[in-house]
């Protein structure tokens, strides 16, 4: 029999690649947010034409998690870790070339395939090696990774030559080692047939889990929303409302929500997930409401400090939403609900943000952000009240 110590110190290097790897995808998705103010003063596009380069990366994000999220219960884990990992590798030399808007979205949707991709894949791993960490590991990492990616290219952007260029080589150097240390994983699942089929779209929702879902997706649209909003339009927001022109605030905000979130997170991860759920919910709307407050006020301070009551319950309804639907999957229905949980997470994060980048045209942005927050608001209050009303579910394998 073995030892269980002796099992989690030969994962414990897996485990470390696999949660690396995925807070490096996730750092490489927010790197750009810091710098689309020098893009658009070197490329001269519009406010709706940034909301455009972040809009297509969270929407081939999607296209990926719809055809090939649950390509890995089929092919294996690690053939497809790789060829995500090789493809975003490319994506950073589209970035490092990017001399055009062209270009530029050009990298943004590439990116955005082989995140979408990397996102179910190394989720799902992450659960086969370790079912107590990987929960953990999965909703901290993309935070972490996105506070990392965001207030590491601002300081670059600030302080280091080429702002354009330079992160995007690290990063690429990152993938790189990745992809050649891939091959060292142990394979997790066994390969098996229908890899043809699961390509088409389609959403992969075990039927013990969706009822959970639709009990968690009004929390989770509104934190990604957030999410989506302050990776987009809040280091515009900042500078119209405070007059800032630094590099570091689109980082600084970024990092502010998320970093925030991943500790609350770590400070969460034993607690129930319907606790999680509430406090998330009781959180969000608070930190919204200072947020506006310190917009209308053109005080950062207040801003950034609604940004960290927002950014605890962005941690505790994302790990609430986590450790809900996690334990209703069976080993070959994990990447496939992981899936779906993100298509709807990162639907919520691109496609307001979208509307918002549209209705600054003819409300302006200060306006939309009322309405932004509005919404939002109402969400995480109807989100509350259907935790409290929650019912236990069996979990699978649970006798």
């Amino acid at each position: 029999m073995i030892n269980p110590q002796s099992r989690l110190a030969s994962n414990r290097p897996s485990l470390w690649f696999l949660a690396i790897t995925l807070l490096s995808f996730l750092a490489a998705s927010t790197a750009p947010t810091p710098l689309y103010h020098l893009y658009q003063d070197q490329l001269h596009f519009s406010a709706a034409v940034l909301t455009l380069i972040f809009g297509v990366y969270a929407l081939s994000l999607l296209a990926a998690l719809l055809t090939v999220g649950s390509l890995s219960d089929h092919l294996g884990r690690k053939p497809v870790i790789f060829t995500a990992v090789l493809l975003n590798a490319l994506a950073m030399l589209l970035f490092i070339s990017a001399d055009s808007v062209t270009w530029l979205i050009s990298a943004r949707v590439l990116q955005g395939f082989a995140t979408g991709m990397a996102t179910a894949v190394l989720s799902a791993t992450l659960l086969d090696i370790d079912r107590q960490q990987g929960p953990l590991i999965n909703s901290v990492a993309p935070l972490l990774g996105m506070a990392l990616g965001g207030m590491g290219c601002g300081l670059l952007a600030e302080f280091a030559p080429a702002p354009l260029q330079l992160t995007y080589w690290l990063l690429l150097a990152l993938f790189v080692g990745q992809a050649l240390y891939v091959w060292r994983l142990p394979e997790s699942v066994t390969p098996q047939a229908g890899a043809w089929a699961s390509l088409r779209p389609t959403l992969h929702v075990p039927v013990q889990a969706r009822a959970t879902l639709w009990r968690v997706l009004p929390l989770n649209t509104a934190t990604w929303a957030l999410g989506g909003f302050y990776a987009s339009l809040a280091p515009s927001l900042v500078r119209t409302a405070t007059g800032s022109t630094s590099n570091l605030i689109g980082g600084a905000t970024v990092a502010a929500l998320t970093v925030t979130g991943a500790l609350m997170i770590f400070i969460l991860r034993n607690r129930p997930a319907t606790r999680a759920l509430q406090l998330g919910a009781s959180l969000l709307p608070i930190g919204l409401v200072l947020i506006l407050l310190g917009v209308h006020s053109a005080s950062l301070s207040l801003f950034f400090l609604g940004t960290l009551v927002a950014g605890c319950g962005f941690g505790a309804g994302f790990l609430g939403a986590v450790r809900s639907l996690v334990p209703l999957a069976l080993p070959h229905e994990r990447a496939g609900l992981m899936s779906a949980f993100y298509v709807l997470s990162y639907l919520a994060f691109c496609l307001p943000a979208l509307l918002a980048g549209h209705f600054t045209h003819r409300l302006g942005l200060l306006a939309t952000t009322d309405v932004y927050g509005a919404v939002l608001i109402v969400l995480a209050v109807a989100a509350l009240l259907l935790s409290l009303r929650a019912r236990p579910v069996k979990v699978c394998g649970a006798p």
